[in-house]
């Protein structure tokens, strides 16, 4: 399940941003404001999802070096 979920998200995303500029290329000056939050939602989706990597990835070191320290 959660490996299902991480995978929509992948794919999501870069659709939203997409949309987004699409929408604010082919749009009226009027309705173009709509597309705006599309893309800063798959944009906020994309570095969310960087930056709890990046946490993960120090916890994860962090628990391999105090356990090299105990032996």
């Amino acid at each position: 399940m959660k490996f299902e979920k991480a995978y929509i998200f992948s794919l999501v995303a870069p659709l939203m941003i997409l949309l987004s500029i699409i929408g604010l290329i082919s749009r009226k000056d009027s309705k173009k404001i709509f597309y705006v939050p599309i893309g800063l939602m798959g944009i906020f989706i994309i570095t969310e999802k960087e930056f709890s990597r990046g946490i993960n990835r120090k916890k994860i070191l962090n628990k391999i070096k105090s356990y090299k320290q105990t032996k």
